[in-house]
C-alpha cells in the first residue's frame, strides 16, 4: 500500500500489488492503520483518495500471503486467537473509518469479499463500469468478517445484506447503484479522474464544517456498530476454525461443488 500527499489537500492511498489482484492479508490490514494514522494528525489533507493500480480494486483475501494461517494449542484456543485477530483487523480497518477527513473510494473490477468490505468503509464510492461486487465468504464456509454485510444493511437494507451475504451472489456497477452501495458510475476510463474531482472538491470545502458533517452522520448511521462488530469478530473465528471452512477452501481449489455438515 503507498501513500502519496500533494498540496491539493488530498492524501491518496493505493492498493499496489496489481499482480495479486490486490488481494488483501495482515500485513495490508497493518499498513493501512499506520498509514491512515500518519494522514489523521496531518493538517494539510482535507480529503482522502483510495484507489487501486490494475484491473481489479481488491479481489479479497490473498490465501498466499505468509502469516495468513492463525495456530493455537487447541481448538479452543485457536478460536479465541482468532478472535482477537479479527478485532485487531476492525480496529485497523476503524483508523481508516473514523478518519476526520472524508474517504472516497475509485473502485474498478472485482471488488470481492474483503475489497468490497474496505470500499464500504469509504464515505463515498466511485465505481467504474466494469466493477462487479461479491461478498463470497458463506460460499467458502465462513462468515463476513469485517463488517460488510452490516454497512450494506445500513445502506441498502437488512433484506439486501442477507440477500448478497448469504448467497454470495456477485452484482455489477448498476445494482449497486441501485442499492445505494455504490453513488457515482462512471466509464472505467473515468474512473481515476471523477474520483479524484470528487475528492478535490470536498477537500476545497471548509474543513470543519465538512468533518463535522462527516462525524455526525457517522454517529447516525453507525450507532449499533461496534456491539454487532463483536458479535462478527465472534462469528468469523469460529467458521474460521470449523471443518466446513477446511473444506470449502478444498473445493474450491479443486474446483468441485463443497460437502458442508455444520461442523
Amino acid at each position: 500500500m503507498r501513500l502519496e500527499t500533494g498540496e491539493d489537500g488530498l492524501a491518496v492511498l493505493t492498493l499496489c500489488r496489481p499482480d495479486k489482484l490486490n488481494g488483501w492479508s495482515w500485513e495490508s490490514t497493518r499498513q493501512l492503520g499506520l498509514l491512515a494514522d500518519r494522514i489523521r494528525f496531518d493538517p494539510s489533507v482535507r480529503a482522502v483518495l483510495l484507489r487501486a493500480e490494475g484491473r481489479a480494486f481488491c479481489a479479497g483475501i490473498d490465501v498466499t500471503a505468509p502469516g495468513g494461517a492463525i495456530t493455537g494449542g487447541s481448538a479452543a484456543g485457536r478460536t479465541r486467537d482468532y478472535y482477537e485477530g479479527i478485532r485487531w483487523v476492525h480496529e485497523r480497518f476503524a483508523v481508516l473509518a473514523r478518519l476526520p477527513q472524508p474517504v472516497v473510494a475509485a473502485v474498478q473490477g472485482y471488488c470481492l469479499g474483503f475489497g468490497f468490505e474496505l470500499a464500504l468503509m469509504a464515505d463515498i464510492r466511485v465505481a467504474a463500469e466494469d466493477a462487479v461486487f461479491a461478498l463470497p465468504e458463506a460460499q467458502l464456509g465462513v462468515a463476513v468478517d469485517a463488517g460488510g454485510d452490516l454497512r450494506i444493511a445500513r445502506e441498502a437494507g437488512a433484506g439486501w445484506a442477507k440477500y448478497l451475504a448469504l448467497t454470495g451472489r456477485r452484482i455489477d456497477a448498476a445494482t449497486a447503484q441501485r442499492l445505494n452501495l455504490v453513488q457515482p458510475v462512471v466509464p472505467g476510463a473515468e474512473l481515476d479522474a471523477a474520483a479524484r474531482g470528487l475528492a478535490a472538491e470536498i477537500a476545497a470545502n471548509a474543513p470543519l464544517a465538512v468533518q463535522g458533517i462527516k462525524r455526525a452522520v457517522d454517529a447516525y448511521a453507525d450507532a449499533a456498530l461496534p456491539a454487532a462488530l463483536d458479535r462478527v469478530a465472534m462469528t468469523a473465528a469460529l467458521t474460521l476454525t470449523s471443518d466446513d471452512c477446511r473444506e470449502g477452501y478444498a473445493a474450491k481449489a479443486a474446483r468441485r461443488p463443497p460437502h458442508f455438515t455444520g461442523g
